[in-house]
């Protein structure tokens, strides 16, 4: 099994895992912030791994770069998709660690993609999971260190506030949502208003179906993003520079049998390997930093 690490600041507490450097448990006392799964079971639909080097889908598992057409395994069977990156099921390595009981604590993990089917391309990612009593943070950083040049985009996948999302209260301070197909590939790009799709204001799920991504972020004077969650014993809220993460994907698998409401900041929109909007294009020897909290609400 996966080395797992354990970090606790006041009242937070958090478990780190190896595999797929995910986020595995998050609580504030003894409330569950993301939904988490036993350690030694699979993990279920993404839940707090990391998606990198491009979040979401890509159509057809196949896209076009720098003249080349790459085709990547299709592990979306039935929809015919790329999905959520390389790394989300593979073992990270930690190389640091540090928790001071009830004071802060840290943990940086490490894994480097090399060349393989669809992606010939080397970048080294670090994440660093920083846990203080207000939250956990974390920092993802990948650096081209091939010869040429490399497509990259990323999100984190946790499943905010494990339970019936119908109840819930949601604030998405977004004017633009990505409408998308049968394949939940992007079709058009609309306001918000008019939509099912419009949390500008706090209100309950209800029935809506959401698996959408967001973006035109409302973001405070500093430039960072909020979204929160409420339900009845209380609420979470994720944030983030929405400049560096122009884009959010809200979830609420339904359908799914899964617990919790999943949000995602995203450097880029689904199927950006083709499209090209917001993508990053990593020169040999480029950095890319994101960094994104989880706190109680």
């Amino acid at each position: 099994m996966s080395r797992q690490f354990t970090l606790r600041s006041g009242a937070m507490h958090a478990e780190i895992t190896e595999r797929a450097a995910a986020l595995r448990v998050l609580r504030h006392g003894g409330r569950d912030l993301v939904t988490s799964w036993p350690a030694d079971e699979p993990i279920p639909y993404y839940s707090g791994t990391l998606l990198a080097p491009w979040p979401n889908r890509i159509a057809d598992a196949s896209y076009t770069f720098d003249g080349r057409t790459h085709r990547l395994p299709m592990n979306e069977k039935d929809r015919g998709n790329a999905i959520h990156g390389l790394v989300a099921q593979v073992d990270w390595e930690a190389v640091e660690w540090l928790a001071v009981e009830d004071e802060h604590g840290f943990v940086r993990l490490a894994h480097t993609i090399t060349p393989s089917p669809g992606y010939p391309f080397t970048v080294a990612l670090r994440v660093l999971y920083s846990l203080t009593p207000d939250g956990l943070t974390t920092t993802l950083t990948a650096e081209n260190i091939g010869d040429g040049p490399a497509p990259y985009g990323c999100a984190p996948h946790p499943w905010l506030l494990p339970g019936d999302v119908e109840g819930y209260e949601l604030h998405v301070p977004a004017t633009r949502v990505l409408l998308v197909d049968d394949r939940l590939l992007p079709r058009s790009l609309e306001d918000v208003a008019g939509t099912p799709y419009d949390f500008t204001t706090a209100r309950t799920v209800g029935d809506t179906a959401v698996d959408h991504a967001f973006t035109g972020l409302l973001a405070d004077a500093d430039g960072t993003a909020r979204v929160r969650v409420s339900g009845p014993d209380g609420g979470v809220e994720i944030r983030w520079d929405a400049a560096a993460l122009p884009w959010v994907q809200v979830c609420t698998g339904t359908g799914l049998g899964h617990s919790g409401l999943a949000v995602e900041p995203m450097t880029c929109p689904p199927d950006a390997f083709n499209s090209g909007t917001d993508l990053v294009v990593l020169q040999p020897g480029d950095k890319i930093e994101t960094s994104w909290t989880i706190s109680p609400a």
